[in-house]
């Protein structure tokens, strides 16, 4: 007990160091638990690694997509889809050019995937224009995503020195992943959008993220195979009327995201290729019209039914008597507008069928379609941006549709083109990529009907993809059913519709898929579809000499020895070897291209492990380099072009003699020393036949 008058102990006191080290540590203290927690869940193995680029796994040299990159932009992880897996080097090759691509389901080649995409398209016919080059195209999109998507990728590509990059995006700006009438939505505004995509990569905030879905029950929905439901697993509103608040929140959602993704680009002096975006106008109806209250105007739907029934009889004049009634009433009915473009088309009015259908695609509610406004905020976006070039798909595809406006011939049900399509697509990106400067025209381009006819998509890619579509077309939101095909191998009849099946319904992947496709081809000796099958691996596995070897080798035994040389080449690039070598310098010289067989002799001749007298070979293709130059010039005629024969002989490539044995006898029918040589070739290609 204290007592009276004693004096109070001194308050105890902390110098000044000290208060500031306690308030430090207070401050930090939130800081360090979550660190704590963060690590705790990293080395229980929580939760997903979100960078976008991992190390390919059998080669340290080479990045590639992450799978599990797109769980970052779905708060349900269960819905996000798989990308491509496209490896490219960590130091980007001297002769290498390297582009991106962004975008969504249509960018990633729904519903062929693989070579049905427009940047399979468009690296076959780089290969095949631009041989001496080297190109890495690495598609980045993923199935429902959006701009958000499309901005964060940007950023985080700029360090891995794209010499370009390529983006088409804009049908999902409503219902892909974050988007305003997005069921996977992670907040309401902007920028906290971007903050949590930020925090995404942390462990800590997928776990509060999958336990707030636990409490409300939606962790996981049963997605079915095909995708049936995943459309509907998207959508939070189903009706965005149009130019509602929603709607317009939508548009100015793609223009910032856009914007700041090309000014992203700009500013690092990377050239930038964005298309507009097409749909399908002509041949699908709108998913969701909105109805007028039938209290005020009850003329509208009497009208609207008098002119749908009058349509399905063929009544043309009456359905546009009524509809034009119903349209007069209530302006804002897509499926009016719709009926009317339908009937302004039959009677061969394709200015007011155009106007009709695109107001139909605005005005449809449920916003799978991008609007027209969309299109020109792309357009608005390329004005005054230096390097940022304006793609005008939206116009190839008018030019190649009936009357110029965009149907089934070229897409697959309202925003997904058909192979078709995609080829288009691709050319409208080359010949863009082309006027800019990026490519440079060499004059050995293919033109698009020979690129129509050469790309290497095989039955079971086209195939695959019908079936894909029927079984879309045949669920929710689409009005007609098409009748899907049912994934059962027993109702399949050819070796590719039995594989394509088994494809579809995941039974069978799509390598092993083309393995089996090859081997059926290669044991029915049919070369045309097994070489097919090959170039089909090559671009897909474009660093791997041995399929390249393989499509040389089919080429060689159907004789076309251009295109052997051009695989050959490929092979030795990535793997030289004194075989590849040998049949290089052998292809070209019977293709009369000495000075391009030179590299490969010199090659050879210092690998040389055959003991074959290369030397010799060697001097006899510098003679011939030196008897063209000659003969070129026109110092010399038929004596010269008699030389370049006999020295191809000596060699015994015949092809090559009796090339310059036939420019001979063009000039000089009856000289002596050509039709000797002649009958030498003939003799000993005689002699030949009889020995075997």
């Amino acid at each position: 007990m204290k007592k009276t008058g004693q004096p109070s102990p001194a308050p105890l006191t902390l110098s000044r160091k000290k208060k500031r080290v306690f308030t430090l540590l207070v401050v930090l203290m939130p800081f360090l638990i979550l660190f704590l927690l963060e690590a705790l869940l990293r080395l229980a193995g929580y939760g997903y690694n979100m960078d976008l680029f991992i190390n390919y796994a059998p080669n340290d040299d080479y990045l590639v997509l992450n799978p599990d990159a797109s769980k970052k932009y779905f708060v349900n992880e269960a819905l996000a889809p798989s990308g491509n897996s496209e490896i490219f080097k960590k130091e980007k090759d001297e002769n290498t050019l390297r582009f991106f691509v962004l975008g969504e389901s249509t960018t990633i080649g729904f519903p062929y995937f693989h070579n049905g995409s427009f940047h399979r398209w468009l690296l076959y016919r780089l290969m095949q224009t631009y041989p001496d080059k080297q190109f890495e195209i690495i598609n980045l999109s993923f199935t429902a995503v959006n701009s958000y998507t499309v901005l964060d990728i940007s950023k985080q590509i700029i360090k891995y020195a794209p010499d370009a990059v390529l983006i088409y995006s804009g049908h999902n700006e409503y219902y892909g992943a974050m988007g305003v009438g997005s069921a996977n939505k992670i907040a309401n505004s902007r920028w906290q959008t971007q903050l949590l995509l930020k925090l995404r990569k942390w462990r800590l905030t997928q776990f509060i993220t999958n336990f707030i879905l636990k409490i409300n029950n939606t962790e996981k929905p049963p997605v079915k195979d095909g995708g049936e439901t995943f459309m509907q697993l998207m959508v939070s509103e189903q009706k965005i009327p149009f130019l509602s608040r929603t709607y317009e929140k939508g548009l100015d959602q793609f223009r910032q995201n856009t914007g700041e993704a090309l000014d992203i680009f700009e500013n690092n002096h990377i050239p930038v290729f964005i298309s507009n975006v097409v749909s399908n106008e002509k041949d699908l109806q709108p998913f969701v019209s909105e109805q007028p209250d039938n209290s005020k105007l009850p003329g509208f739907s009497y009208n609207y039914l008098l002119g749908e029934k009058a349509y399905t009889l063929n009544e043309q004049d009456s359905a546009g008597h009524y509809f034009a009634i119903a349209d007069n009433l209530f302006k804002n009915n897509a499926l009016c507008k719709y009926y009317m473009g339908k009937l302004a088309y039959s009677k061969g009015d394709y200015n007011s069928a155009k106007q009709c259908f695109r107001l139909a695609g605005d005005l449809d509610e449920l916003r799978f379609r991008a609007p027209v406004q969309l299109n020109e905020i792309i357009a608005q976006l390329c004005n005054h941006r230096h390097g940022v070039h304006l793609v005008d798909a939206k116009s190839a595809f008018e030019s190649y549709s009936d009357n110029k406006i965009i149907g089934n011939k070229l897409m697959l049900e309202h925003v997904h083109p058909n192979l078709l399509g995609y080829a288009l697509l691709s050319n409208a990106f080359y010949e863009t990529m082309k006027k800019s400067g990026v490519l440079v025209n060499n004059g050995n381009e293919i033109s698009f009907d020979s690129l129509l006819v050469a790309m290497p998509i095989t039955k079971i890619d086209s195939l695959t993809g019908s079936y894909r579509i029927a079984i879309l077309k045949n669920n929710w939101p689409f009005r007609s059913s098409t009748g899907s095909l049912p994934v059962d191998t027993a109702q399949a009849g050819t070796e590719e519709e039995i594989l394509s099946h088994q494809v579809v319904g995941k039974k069978l992947s799509w390598p092993l898929a083309m393995e089996e496709l090859f081997a059926f081809y290669s044991k029915n000796r049919d070369y045309i579809n097994a070489k097919k099958v090959i170039e089909a691996l090559v671009l897909e596995h474009p660093t791997e000499p041995a399929l390249y070897e393989k499509a040389a080798n089919l080429c060689g035994e159907m004789k076309d020895y251009e295109q052997a040389a051009f695989y050959f080449t490929k092979t030795f690039r990535l793997s030289p070897s004194f075989n590849i070598a040998k049949f290089l310098f052998v292809i070209y010289l019977k293709l009369d291209k000495p000075a391009r067989a030179v590299p490969y002799l010199d090659y050879a001749i210092s690998n040389n492990g055959s003991g074959a007298n290369l030397r010799r070979i060697k001097s006899q293709t510098s003679e011939i380099i030196a008897l063209q130059k000659s003969y070129s010039s026109g110092n010399a005629g038929v004596s010269v072009a008699n030389q370049i024969a006999r020295s191809y002989m000596v060699m015994g490539n015949t092809d090559g003699a009796n090339k310059y044995i036939s420019i001979s006898l063009q000039r000089d029918p009856k000289n002596q020393e050509s039709l000797e040589l002649l009958n030498i070739i003939k003799s000993g290609t005689n002699s030949h036949a009889k020995s075997q």
